[in-house]
């Protein structure tokens, strides 16, 4: 019987994928977290995927957080993240919540139908209005060329080209600041990239990567047990709970045990699994793949300093935690042993793709050698 082009290769394909199936499967049953759940060394198993709880990002440093559903992955992090950042005048020096807690105060929102971005902030005085501007999120290169200035800013010990907003536009906020300041944006896609450093410079990650504003790395993630364990040391101390955007964190999991991150070495994030896959999604499954996985080398631990302390809706600053309770027990990084570790640094690899809360964070691979290279 003739059976036509597409039927043959249907049956030709699905009874070659039936034994290997059948074979993947076989071996998914003895090691439930996929075949490539040991690391290099067979020494250990690899942890199971934890999905992704919250997504978000703050598109001007050291100001609110926004969460976002999904998002895109860049190079550079996730889009908008830390793409704009206040610096003095004329210095051009990088403004933090580490010595101005009140930024965080500062809160940018992003409408999608109009891909803008509004800043606003509180009064700086009782009898004036509350701050606010809109800019394009996404400004075209003739927006920039028309509204903005070519200038050079310095985020702690690097200096990066980027542009700068007039003055016109942003003045109201030297009264909320108590000095002259400016607003300079960088674009993801720069020609004039911000190179990475310490644990992402090129020697040591093997390729070239770069980022806008953040401290170091492109991208951090967090994981809700470990904020738990903090917690629950905080309680004992008879102190309040404290919630994850204190370390504000671009993707949260919920985790699988406190502090398993610190081993994770690449990860790749990829669709939770249908309840009845079909068989290639079964291939895939029990391979750990997916043709489109956004995949990141996690390069560091972040060692963290006081901003944890601030509280980003208020921005009250608490003297001692949970610096201090970390100081006790996360002095875990042999590269920087004065600061306390929580969450970690992660460079994409290629073109990254798109990240949806309820994905799955699948661990590639681990490692016992990280080790903090000072880069700031």
């Amino acid at each position: 019987m003739f059976l036509p082009n597409p039927t043959q290769i249907i049956i030709i394909t699905t009874l070659f994928l039936i034994p290997i199936t059948t074979y993947l499967l076989l071996l998914r049953h003895r090691f439930p977290h996929g075949i490539l759940a040991f690391n290099r060394s067979r020494s250990a198993p690899l942890p199971p995927p934890t999905p992704i709880t919250a997504l978000y990002i703050y598109p001007i440093k050291s100001c609110h957080g926004i969460p976002l559903p999904s998002a895109r992955l860049l190079p550079t992090g996730l889009d908008l993240d830390r793409q704009w950042m206040w610096v003095t005048y004329p210095t051009r020096q990088f403004l933090t919540i580490r010595a101005h807690a009140k930024m965080t105060l500062i809160r940018p929102s992003y409408c999608g139908s109009s891909d803008t971005l509004t800043v606003t902030a509180p009064a700086p005085a009782p009898s004036s209005k509350n701050l606010s501007f809109t800019i394009p999120a996404h400004p075209t290169p003739a927006w920039l060329a028309q509204h903005t200035n070519p200038v050079e800013a310095t985020v702690w010990s690097t200096t990066t080209p980027c542009h700068e907003y007039a003055a016109e536009l942003t003045a109201p906020f030297n009264a909320f600041f108590g000095h002259e300041v400016r607003l300079v944006y960088k674009p993801a896609v720069s020609s004039s990239p911000r190179a990475l450093v310490g644990n992402g410079k090129k020697e040591l990650l093997g390729r070239a990567g770069s980022t806008c504003f953040a401290d170091l790395m492109p991208v951090l993630v967090g994981s809700e047990k470990s904020v738990m364990e903090l917690n629950g040391r905080l309680a004992c101390q008879g102190e309040r709970r404290i919630d994850v955007t204190r370390f504000r964190p671009n993707v949260l999991v919920a985790g699988t045990e406190a502090w398993a991150e610190d081993r994770w070495k690449t990860i790749s994030i990829q669709t939770a699994p249908s309840p009845a896959p079909s068989p290639l999604q079964s291939l895939l499954a029990a391979l750990r793949l997916s043709p489109t996985a956004p995949t990141l080398d996690v390069v560091a631990r972040c060692a963290r300093c006081h901003v944890p302390n601030v509280d980003p809706e208020t921005a009250e600053e608490h003297k001692r935690q949970p610096w201090d309770t970390l100081m006790k027990y996360r002095r875990v990084d042999p590269g920087i042993s004065f600061k306390p570790c929580f969450g970690m640094l992660c460079v994409p690899r290629g073109g990254g793709g798109r990240v949806d809360v309820g994905m799955e964070v699948r661990v590639m691979e681990v490692t016992d050698g990280h080790r903090y290279v000072t880069g700031m």
